[in-house]
Parts: C-alpha cells; structure tokens; sequence
C-alpha cells in the first residue's frame, strides 16, 4: 500500500507540474511593426492565466514585466495550483537589459516548493571577459561559458519580438529552470479563433520543437493584445499535461 501511495502521489505532483509549463512563454508584451527592435516593442505589462488539465481548473498563474530603468527590466512569474491535498508553487525572476534589438540577461532566479522536493536556483550572466554563467542550484555550483545564451524567460521574451518582427522560424540556446542548457526550435502555424477565460480572440499558433522528446507543446499569441501569449498547451505521448489560457491582461 506505501508503494500505490507514492506512485499516486507521483503521478498528482505531475499533474501539478501543469503551470511549470509557463516556463515556456512567459514574456513581454509588443507593439506591431515588423521594423522595430526590441526596445520599441517591450512595454511593462501583467497577465493571469487558468491552469488547466483536461478542462479541470487547477490554479492560476501571473506573469509582471517592469521597467526599473532605463533600458533595465524585471520579469516575473509566479503560480499556485493545487490538486487534493497536493500542491506546487512557483516563482521565477529575470534581471535584463534591452538594447536596441538585443535583451540580455543579468540574472535569473527560480524557486519551486510544494508537494514532493523544493528547488531553488540561482544564475549570474558575467560579461567578462572570460564570458561566464555562473550557477547555484543549492546542493552545488557550477561555471559555464557564456555564448550569448538566455535564461530560462527571455528567450520567449525574444520570441514575441521576433513574431511583432514577422519571422518564421527561430532556434534558441539558453539555460532552463534546473541550470542546464537547453536548445529549442520554434516554428509558427497561423491564425486560430481561440474561445478563452478572456474571451474569444484571434491568435497565432507556434510549435515548440525539442530535441529527442516525446513532448508537443503549442502556444497561442495575439496580435491585437500586441503579441501576448493567451494560451500554453503540452502533451507527452498523446497525454495533455497542462494548459493555460489567458484570463485577464493589463498594460502598466
């Protein structure tokens, strides 16, 4: 019976992991104008989304995006699902500048607690030289050579810049949530309706694509919400392991 139980347990904290899927597309909101850079298209801005599985309402999730200076932002996610008497919260925060139609990052910061085991990490981008990522995941750390990558937020930061900007396809090196270096490539369908907590709304369409795993996830953006994401959904063979739809979105 202690076996069933964890393993019960396991797959509930999967099911929670849900708005860790945030992770994917947290980022800031545009302006249209395919000849902008990035510091015309990023505004501050707050968004609330619904975590879902199979339409069951889980939590939420808010993401802040905050001008400290200029050209000095602060992004923010932070979430709460629970599910029984299981639950998982998350925080992630992202220190950067932008200049002209470049976002670099200074620092990166996530935190997770909850159900099952808590996780912090800490990450410093150097600009040397030497170039470094420095790394603190709490039981040890690490030093990387900085190749321009982003964190684990600015990278769907770039994204939407580049979908304002009209491109098609994009490649992305950067550090993920455990410390590790992560490459994605991203591919754009095109234009759906989308019935949401929001309301309804027309977005477009983009696949993330991995590599070697069996996960498919798709995110929505919409133009006419300057290119802000309104829906995140992932499915690991064939089995949907979240889905977050926009609830309500402000300018600041």
């Amino acid at each position: 019976m202690g076996m069933f139980f964890r393993k019960a347990v396991t797959r509930t904290i999967k099911h929670l992991a849900v708005v860790s899927l945030f992770g994917l597309f947290s980022q800031a909101t545009l302006a249209t104008g395919s000849n902008q850079t990035a510091s015309d298209l990023i505004k501050p801005y707050e968004a609330v989304y619904y975590a879902y599985k199979w339409d069951d309402n889980l939590g939420s999730a808010k993401v802040s995006l905050e001008a400290l200076s200029p050209g000095l932002y602060s992004l923010t996610y932070q979430s709460k699902v629970s599910k029984f008497f299981l639950s998982d919260k998350r925080f992630e925060h992202s220190i950067f500048t932008v200049e002209g139609d470049t976002i670099t990052p200074q620092e990166y910061n996530y935190s997770r607690t909850g159900t099952g085991l808590d996780k912090s990490l800490q990450v410093q981008f150097q600009p040397g030289p030497p170039a470094v990522i420095d790394i603190d995941d709490e039981d040890e750390q690490s030093q990387l050579p900085w190749a321009k990558e982003l964190d684990n937020q600015l990278y769907r930061l770039d994204l939407t810049v580049r979908l304002a900007q009209g491109i098609k396809q994009l490649d992305y090196q950067f550090i993920n949530y455990r410390g590790k270096p992560k490459h994605y490539g991203i591919r754009v369908h095109g234009m759906e309706q989308l019935d949401l907590p929001y309301g309804s709304i027309e977005a477009l369409k983009v696949e993330i694509e991995r590599d070697s795993s069996s996960r498919v996830t798709y995110a929505w953006f919409a133009p006419d919400l300057n290119y802000q994401m309104v829906r995140l959904q992932q499915f690991k063979d064939g089995d949907e392991q979240g889905d977050l739809r926009l609830k309500a979105f402000a300018s600041k």
